[in-house]
């Protein structure tokens, strides 16, 4: 059976903007479009012309971009008042923008036509039909979004379906049923769309919300019903809990659905492009996303682990490959020996999961975690452990003396030193360093004792700290764990530490992290004079 062809509408840089915490200059507006565009997406909604000076800056500079095939897309509302088209300053606005396509809404729900805008049926049909046809007669492919129609078809089903036919008999290319307010239920979808397919012959699609957690259900239920167009967000960004999200919609289609796209979607870079969305949003990828989250196709409890290395497809729904992501094998307190196997298998050895060796890892191992370590975030630290049994690697220093001094007064001044004897290979260096706060005061004290002897740690930064109350009841003398994360800008690395006491705990980490460096760095020695 020959494959559907869908048709996909990206308004990341329009609706996407509209969610809480996403600010984006014209510039990542502009690296953003190229980014759909070279993923494959068809129609990218840039933003509203008619609205903002920085939307209208961008669709002047995107002109001067070179897309390989996605067109742009300018959206704006009906005009204001139906005998006042052509001169309606938002509908010139869409002109001046020069897009290929449109993107207009107008009311479909009779309560917000009346009350929002105080038009009779007549005059929303009249206003919607003038606006559609005005944009079409000046070139401009169209799509109505008809905002709020599944509320507005519950409503009154007649209405609803009125201002579709105006839309199309105004040269609509596409009617773009919206649950605005993202409370509708498949089910509904479903009937809804059925009803508008014997009232309309132009293609039908889909702009869902999350407010009920079914943003992409109600998508795929859409497209299923026989919708043809469908509209979404990278990562489901939006306003209040977001629009459908385009990273779970787009592989559905492709690898569940039968449906195909215009142009060849790079499915292969999905995880990179929503990585690299968040990363210029400036947020924090969700790790347990569908598809493409860290966690996705991650593995932590022993008889999983032990079926995925037989077959993953017992626990994995696709080949995480297929979207750019890739299996994960966690070690923690619910681990079998099949994890540790798979974990040491990624730093290069192999072992024998019957072994006496591995039985001791792994006791070690749970034994750690019931003290509160965790290794499924701080796998540096795992290494060391590993490396340790196999006798492959000692510290490389020895902390023979720590004191630190924090001092601050109710002025707000504060000040913290650390002072340190490290022994590296009997020589005992002696330092001390201030820094803002204890931790850090110890961190900079560590690096200027042992730069002597390790100039390769010269580049090695902390980039994340994080701390984590394990038993709250305790209060102040509850057990914490520090999660470190550690960079030389070429690789990254996180380690852990755990204690009553907050110096203490930090001073693992920071110590697995600096004995991770150097061990790493002494492996890749030993592997060029081999």
């Amino acid at each position: 059976m020959e494959p559907r062809l869908i048709q996909l509408f990206d308004t990341t840089l329009r609706d996407g903007t509209q969610g809480e915490a996403v600010s984006l200059t014209v510039r990542d507006k502009i690296i953003i479009a190229q980014k759909l565009d070279e993923f494959g997406i068809d129609i990218i909604e840039g933003g509203w012309p008619g609205s903002n000076p920085r939307d209208a800056e961008f669709f002047s500079e995107i002109k001067k971009v070179k897309l390989n095939h996605a067109q742009m897309c300018a959206f704006g509302s009906t005009a204001r008042y139906p005998d006042k088209i052509e001169n309606d300053p938002n509908l010139v606005a869409l002109l001046k923008a020069e897009t290929p396509y449109v993107a207009i809404f107008g009311k479909t729900w009779k309560f917000h036509a009346e009350k929002g805008l105080g038009l009779t049926e007549d005059q929303n049909e009249e206003l919607i039909f003038k606006s559609v046809k005005f944009l079409t007669e000046n070139g401009r492919k169209v799509v109505f979004d008809a905002e709020h129609f599944f509320d507005g078809f519950k409503d009154n089903q007649s209405f609803a379906l009125k201002m579709l036919k105006a839309a199309e008999q105004g040269g609509a290319e596409v009617l773009a049923l919206c649950d605005t307010n993202g409370g509708s239920l498949p089910s509904q979808i479903w009937y809804a769309i059925e009803q508008v397919k014997r009232a309309v012959s132009i293609s039908i699609g889909i702009h869902a919300h999350n407010d009920g957690e079914l943003g992409v259900a109600n998508s795929i239920t859409a497209i299923e019903s026989g919708a043809m167009h469908v509209q979404g967000t990278i990562n489901g960004v939006g306003e209040r809990c977001g629009n459908a999200n385009l990273v779970s919609i787009i592989p559905n289609l492709l690898l569940k659905m039968n449906c195909a796209t215009k142009h060849k979607i790079q499915l292969e870079h999905l995880t990179s492009l929503s990585n690299t969305i968040y990363e210029i949003m400036n947020l924090s990828p969700n790790i347990r996303a569908a598809w493409v989250g860290k966690a996705a196709f991650a593995h932590k409890g022993g008889v999983h682990v032990s079926a995925v290395l037989k077959d993953s497809r017992m626990y994995e729904h696709i080949n995480p490959q297929l979207v750019g992501n890739s299996q994960r094998v966690l070690v923690s307190d619910l681990s079998g020996q099949s994890n540790i196997k798979y974990k040491a298998k990624e730093f290069g050895v192999d072992i024998d999961e019957s072994s006496e060796f591995s039985k001791k890892l792994v006791a070690d191992i749970k034994k750690r975690e019931f003290e509160g370590y965790q290794y499924d975030g701080a796998e540096a630290s795992f290494e060391l452990i590993l490396s340790s049994a196999r006798n492959e690697f000692t510290p490389f220093f020895k902390t023979i003396d720590s004191r630190i001094y924090s001092f601050f007064d109710n002025d707000s001044h504060n000040k913290a030193e650390a002072v340190l004897k490290i022994e590296v290979n009997g020589d005992i260096e002696h330092t001390a360093a201030e820094g803002d706060g204890p931790v850090n005061a110890l961190d900079n004290a560590l690096r200027k004792a042992l730069l002597r002897f390790y100039p390769e740690l010269a580049d090695t930064k902390l980039v994340d700290y994080k701390v984590r109350v394990l038993d709250e009841a305790e209060a102040t003398a509850a057990k914490v764990r520090v999660l470190i994360e550690s960079s030389d800008g070429d690789e990254t690395w996180s380690t852990v530490g755990v204690s009553t006491n907050i110096i203490e705990a930090s001073w693992q980490a920071l110590c697995d992290g600096l004995n991770y460096k150097l061990y790493k760095s002494s492996k890749k020695k030993d592997a060029t004079h081999a």
